[in-house]
């Protein structure tokens, strides 16, 4: 009982047998190490993390297997107790005795041991033994298997054919049968290949589609991580806002209270030294010192009669503003949330910069807009000003998801869109949208009257390819939301409700900057 009680000890659960070379898991089991790898590759075809075939516990990454010398040496007492094998020896047909064959003759439908060999006719062809001798003889006449009975589908010998259930029936050899079947094989073959790499390519299709789901659901993940630290900042920022107004409440409320309190500290200074010179008098022995004092100790007019007054009842604070400000705080965090969700955070410091101005351009003072003064307005040489009538903005996005709002004059022409910082700067291939490393909208050329009476026509441009957007726009009012890492620029009107005009689809390589061109006209950022 000891004994089986150990051999189970030493028995792996995946191929029941007992162990070779076993391993240990960092979960405490033990498996033959041919066996856990082979059920580990299989998991990992199927892209399953690897467990433990026993407790189920997964790991993140295939673990270091570490060798149980202990338990092998254990194992390898109870290999002998084995069931062995069925012996496969092959034996020579002419031999008395069991001597083993080295060859065997398929016209004489006989095996050889090494001496017949030497002794059968060199006529004849001799192949390998048969693996298995019970495989080649018939079960019923003992006699090797030489026909296939085509009406009963069955492998038999020429006693077979003469008495029995195959007496009579159409035969034919092996060889002939066999080659039939190959035949078939082939055909099947045919059919299977093509099917095994239709297989392979829905496969190959199928894991790219997965692939891409989990690049959304990452993209999507990532999204909600970024909303969701933006709205604990909104959320912080608007308790610090209700914080403040309660404090300045507070000090609003408090400031009659350490008036009167101020005054009332004064009077009692005042009536401590009323006392104390009193009680003086009181201790005086001289009775002229005490009529000429008291006099003046008996003078209470100077002392205010304040601190009899009721003091001020206390004010309640405002709670209607605390709650009109944290109401409209929320509102201003889901509306916020809402467009976080949809274009991405919005950037509020973005500002022109005055470096890359043309030389017609000129700037606010916050940076916010630009003009074309249709003259020189002399700015000083740098390497990132541009020649044309054009603007970058001062930071650029390398990441996360942004969104701005812009304005164009109703008359002249105007382009918004983003850019890399290496534009060139020079010639019509410097312009917005006529290269490959700029995206702009422009609004076509319209003057003020039909633009009042027609609406707005815009188009989009990038490296010199128009994409002209249908109908008339009755909004001058732009919003350009980018999504850094999924290369994705989107203009949307900002009418009511918000109409989506276009989307560029690209892989950025460079930080993109906003981008701004005019001509007898003006652009500018919508804080």
């Amino acid at each position: 009982m000891a004994s089986a009680g150990v051999r189970v000890e030493v028995t792996c659960t995946i191929c029941l047998s007992i162990y070779t070379e076993p391993v240990t898991l960092p979960c405490g089991h033990n498996f033959c190490q041919g066996c856990i790898n082979k059920t580990w590759d299989w998991q990992e075809g199927v892209e399953e993390k690897p467990p433990c075939p026993e407790c189920r516990e997964r790991f993140r990454r295939r673990p270091e297997l570490i060798k149980n010398l202990r338990l092998r040496n254990i194992a390898e007492h109870f290999l002998p107790e084995q069931p062995k094998q069925e012996n496969t020896d092959i034996y020579c047909t002419y031999c008395d005795s069991s001597v083993p064959a080295a060859k065997y003759c398929a016209l004489c439908k006989a095996c050889l041991c090494q001496s017949h060999v030497q002794l059968h006719s060199r006529a004849h062809v001799l192949t390998e033994p048969p693996v298995s001798p019970a495989k080649h003889k018939c079960s019923v006449h003992d006699k090797l298997l030489e026909f296939h009975c085509l009406e009963d589908d069955a492998c038999i010998c020429a006693s077979c054919c003469l008495v029995g259930v195959h007496q009579g029936h159409r035969v034919e050899s092996l060889s002939e049968a066999s080659e039939k079947q190959k035949e078939k094989l082939k055909r099947v073959l045919e059919y299977l290949i093509p099917n095994k790499e239709d297989t392979e390519k829905g496969l190959v299709k199928l894991k790219g589609r997965r692939d891409q789901v989990k690049k959304k659901a990452a993209a999507e993940r990532e999204k909600v991580t970024d909303l969701f630290r933006c709205i604990r900042e909104w959320l912080e920022a608007l308790e610090n806002q209700i914080l403040e107004e309660i404090s300045r409440q507070e000090e609003q409320y408090s400031l009659p209270y350490s008036d009167l309190i101020q005054e009332l500290e004064i009077q009692k200074e005042q009536l401590s030294q009323k006392i104390h010179d009193i009680v003086e008098l009181c201790n005086t022995a001289d009775p002229l010192t005490v009529l000429q004092g008291s006099e003046k100790a008996e003078d209470l007019d100077y002392v205010e009669k304040s601190f009899v007054q009721r003091p001020p009842p206390v004010p309640d604070l405002d709670k209607y503003l605390l709650k009109e400000t944290l109401d409209t705080g929320l509102c201003d965090i889901v509306r916020g949330a809402t467009q976080m969700w949809d274009y991405g955070q919005k950037v509020t410091d973005l500002e022109m910069d005055i470096n890359t101005a043309g030389p017609y351009v000129t700037l606010s003072d916050d940076g916010k807009s630009a003009n074309d003064w249709n003259c020189d307005q002399e700015h000083p040489e740098t390497p990132e000003r541009f020649e044309q009538n054009q603007v970058l903005s001062t930071r650029g996005f390398s990441s996360g998801r942004h969104y701005w709002d812009v304005e164009g004059s109703d008359f002249g022409r105007w382009c918004v869109g983003v850019a890399y910082p290496s534009l060139e700067k020079e010639g019509v291939r410097s312009l917005i949208g006529f290269n490959e490393k700029s995206w702009g909208l422009y609004q076509m050329d319209r003057n003020f009257f039909m633009s009042l009476l027609q609406g707005y026509q815009y188009k989009l441009l990038h490296n010199n390819k128009e994409y002209e957007l249908p109908g008339i726009s009755s909004c001058r009012r732009i919003r350009i939301s980018l999504d850094y890492k999924a290369g994705r620029l989107s203009f949307y009107e900002l009418s009511d409700p918000i109409k989506h005009l276009f989307s560029f689809t690209a892989t950025f390589t460079e930080p993109l900057c906003a981008a701004f061109w005019l001509e007898s006209g003006w652009v500018k950022i919508i804080s």
